[in-house]
């Protein structure tokens, strides 16, 4: 296996058209990193550079301790497994998988040993001999993997692979990549938009933004301590809410003015840099129901009971957006229309200042 490294790696396809901008980025041996992004944000496109599939305009990408910008994809030692299956209608299992070693002229005996060695950790074992058409998706999908793995590869790149998978699908084959990589110990990048993959796979995650990494870290790490409001919202399900917010330092207490809808007071933090803030972050989970008179007042627009929990979508004065409240089911009688009365819990509120950068939390 072998580590990834990217330094100042740049795209243009034009003078005024620049997808990746300037990313520097180093992916350990053997480690699960996760891109993850909004449509459009440079992951997929990265991927590709890494792959060979795109030139780079700018930079150095190592593989391992290879110098790669120029190496021809097939020299790379990488794999790629595709949001599209790619299998060959007229294929079997086997014949699919062990393709690209028939290609390669590998002899016949060590063909199907390798796969079936490789169907039994995919678990196909017993399909080797059916057509892609009489396959499931997720099986359809384990036959692209193991293609990619009969190549021995020193990385792994996987764009969106569960992207065409339905729910169930998606969370069995989370468990199976997972378990693939624990077993395999081999480096695999892994592109997605959807930030339950990133949470529940990866090692790390670099979160893509607009061509360029906001924040590269272990998966709680972002979620407990986001870099910046983009990061805060994008990880999240469902996202932070955001509250237009003024802190005014005092001796021991300061005042959190919250515009239309008042304010509190709180122990004085200990990081005075917080005064500079102009944004509070709070997450779903991060509120306590109080008494009237005691917190914030909001009104219930919104309902969703999802069998344990029930998320609260919430107005309240001033702000924007619905604020969104998770709780056990049933926990607080919430009827459309009725208010409630919130306070946010100690250490659940996130500072932001007017450019969007975190500051810290109380």
């Amino acid at each position: 296996m072998a580590s990834v490294t990217l330094r100042e790696i740049r795209k243009r396809y034009d003078s005024e058209h620049e997808v990746i901008r300037g990313i520097d980025l180093d992916v350990k041996d053997g480690e699960f990193m996760v891109f993850v992004g909004p449509s459009g944000c440079g992951k997929s496109t990265l991927l590709r550079m890494i792959a060979g599939l795109e030139d780079i305009s700018a930079g150095e990408l190592r593989i391992g301790d290879r110098l790669a910008n120029d190496l021809p994809p097939v020299d790379r030692k990488v794999a790629m497994v595709f949001q599209s299956y790619a299998l060959y209608p007229h294929m079997t299992v086997a014949e699919n998988m062990g393709f690209g070693l028939k290609l390669a002229r590998q002899p016949r005996a060590h063909i199907a040993e390798r796969v079936a060695e490789v169907a039994r950790v995919l678990q196909l074992d017993k399909v080797l001999d059916r057509y892609p058409k009489a396959l499931s998706g997720g099986q359809r999908q384990r036959v692209a993997i193991g293609r990619a793995i009969l190549r021995s590869p020193e990385v792994f790149l996987l764009d969106e692979p569960l992207s065409n998978l339905d729910a169930t699908l998606r969370v069995q084959m989370r468990i199976e990549l997972t378990r693939l990589h624990r077993e395999l110990g081999s480096t695999m990048i892994y592109v997605t938009h959807d930030q339950t993959e990133a949470m529940t796979m990866g090692d790390r995650i670099a979160v893509f933004n607009g061509g360029h990494v906001e924040q590269v870290g272990a998966p709680m790490d972002l979620y407990r301590d986001p870099a910046n409001v983009f990061v805060a919202g994008f990880l999240g399900s469902p996202r932070m809410n955001f509250i237009p917010a003024w802190l005014v330092p005092g001796t021991d207490r300061w005042w959190v003015e919250l515009g239309e809808a008042g304010g509190f007071g709180t122990p004085a933090p200990a990081d005075t840099a917080l005064g500079q803030g102009r944004q509070l972050g709070i997450r779903p989970e991060g509120f306590d129901f109080v008494e009237p008179g005691q917190g914030w007042r909001v009104t219930t627009e919104f309902v969703e009971h999802l069998g344990d929990t029930e998320l609260l979508y919430c107005r309240m004065p001033g702000v924007a957006q619905p604020l969104c409240i998770k709780q056990p089911d049933g926990a607080v009688a919430a009827d459309i229309g009725s208010p409630l009365h919130l306070r946010p819990k100690p250490g659940a509120c996130h500072v932001f200042d007017s450019d969007g950068r975190r500051l810290g939390c109380f």
